[in-house]
């Protein structure tokens, strides 16, 4: 059976992306819907001293209705690279696994980017080979569609042949199941159920991003991810 997921490009993604992402073989970036506004595609949380704190990617006419995730230009006016790199290490320099993991923000951050959607592809896919995740990836630019909403969903199944899909359960109110039932592929949806790790402050988040558990948790980090 190969089974697939399909999901947003997100900035520095939760330990649930990364759940789904094991979960499947082959994982694909909608790239190519509208982008959203104080949404996950540039921005993540971050566990501080005072708190939790969101980090955001500046992008270019983020409020244009049309524009679509992969044409969301990042606004390099500002030099949030350096802002970003300096808050994590700041943040997490005492983390246990800090020093061994730290190579990660230089590989981020140490480079220029022209997109959010390259962005967030590069380090979702670099973060899922330090994890040790073999999943492959692939953009949906690369896959020819013509339905919407269920309808494309079920195009991009057959078009990687697989026959099983793994969604979000945000979906559940809006995917049409009978259709997958019509088409012969199974449809399933991740549960987000985590054991809690050691934070370094106050009380445990389990919505940051991915380097929170990494950071913390070090060579031990799929513990805290695959769904038991």
């Amino acid at each position: 059976m190969k089974k697939i997921a399909i999901l947003q490009p997100n900035y520095l993604p939760w330990k649930g992306v990364f759940d789904m992402i094991y979960q499947v073989n082959q994982f694909v970036f909608l790239e190519d819907v509208q982008y959203t506004q104080h949404d996950w595609r540039n921005r993540n949380k971050i566990v501080t001293s005072d708190g939790v704190k969101w980090i955001t990617v500046p992008v270019k006419n983020s409020d244009r209705f049309e524009q679509k995730i992969y044409e969301a230009h990042i606004d390099n006016r500002y030099n949030w690279r350096r802002k970003h790199k300096n808050a994590i290490a700041i943040n997490y320099k005492k983390a246990r696994y800090f020093e061994q993991y730290k190579y990660i923000l230089d590989e981020i951050y140490d480079r220029e980017w022209e997109t959010i959607s390259e962005l967030n592809m590069y380090t979702t896919k670099m973060i899922a080979k330090v994890l040790g995740i073999g999943t492959s990836f692939i953009s949906s630019l690369e896959i020819p569609t013509t339905g919407e909403k269920t309808d494309r969903l079920i195009e991009i199944c057959k078009y990687l042949e697989a026959d099983a899909y793994l969604s979000g359960p945000a979906a559940k109110s809006y995917i049409e199941d009978r259709k997958f039932i019509d088409n012969n592929i199974k449809l399933e949806y991740i549960e987000y159920n985590y054991p809690v790790y050691k934070q370094l402050y106050g009380e445990f988040e389990h919505g940051v991003t991915i380097l929170d558990l990494i950071f913390n948790c070090g060579p031990e980090s799929m513990k805290y991810i695959v769904n038991s």
